[in-house]
């Protein structure tokens, strides 16, 4: 078992473990017992009932937060052409264009949150899945991160104001950031509603019974909050 240290267990001293907190309360602990010296990240983890084992049950989508991650979101784009040309003019950090870019990457380098591709690349970008699919970087339909080279602007624009990709794992468990402490009350409540709601409606047809079974929310190094599902999808903030 993980030990923690004096700030985290005093922190943990102030919450009640037994109790489901209403949203609004719950981001205002993370707010207030956030010890770290840096702007942490605001995270939820939400526990579903689903059966990752089956196709059919696989819960994977994006979501555009309202008031952004609070984070510089670095953006590379495998296209060529024409569309080299819209990726670099749309602000992409970086854009993969030559075979020297993808055995830099095959390499080992990841120092980006987001890939984008063109269809037209996907047969060099294919050959990186075992160094993107484990970090989550793998462009793919589901995902919207593979586009034509016209989409290219928006997808950039939104991946830099605060999209989140999300995707179950193998123990049904999904873990997404919502912001950071730094936010305004309001602004983390907004994104932590447009979360839910949007995770609820990703409930596969072939799920049965309760969908959003547990909801934590926490900061990067503090202890985990929960949080009543039944509030949390009863929300409605105004943006």
């Amino acid at each position: 078992m993980a030990k923690h240290g004096k700030n985290y267990l005093q922190a943990l001293e102030k919450i009640d473990r037994n109790r489901l907190y209403p949203p609004e309360e719950a981001l205002k602990l993370v707010k207030d017992l956030s010890y770290a010296n840096f702007d942490e990240t605001v995270e939820m983890h939400f526990r579903l009932g689903v059966d990752p084992r089956h196709a059919d049950q696989q819960v994977r989508g994006v979501v555009l937060l309202p008031y952004g991650l609070g984070k510089d979101v670095r953006v590379l784009v495998f296209a060529a052409g024409e569309a080299e040309k819209i990726a670099e003019e749309a602000g992409a950090d970086y854009v993969a264009a030559t075979d020297e870019w993808i055995q830099k990457i095959q390499d080992g380098w990841t120092e980006f949150d987001v890939a984008i591709a063109v269809p037209e690349m996907m047969g060099k970008v294919g050959r990186l899945g075992r160094v993107l699919g484990p970090r989550g970087l793998m462009p793919s339909p589901k995902a919207g991160t593979i586009a034509p080279a016209e989409d290219l602007p928006r997808l950039i624009e939104e991946s830099k104001a605060g999209r989140v990709e999300f995707r179950i794992d193998k123990t049904a468990n999904l873990h997404v950031p919502i912001g950071k402490v730094s936010f305004p009350l309001e602004k983390l409540l907004g994104n932590l509603s447009v979360m839910v709601d949007t995770i609820h409606k990703s409930k596969p047809p072939t799920s049965k019974g309760t969908f959003i079974r547990r909801m934590v929310v926490t900061s990067s190094m503090g202890p985990g909050i929960k949080i009543d599902p039944i509030q949390a999808q009863a929300l409605e903030v105004a943006f």
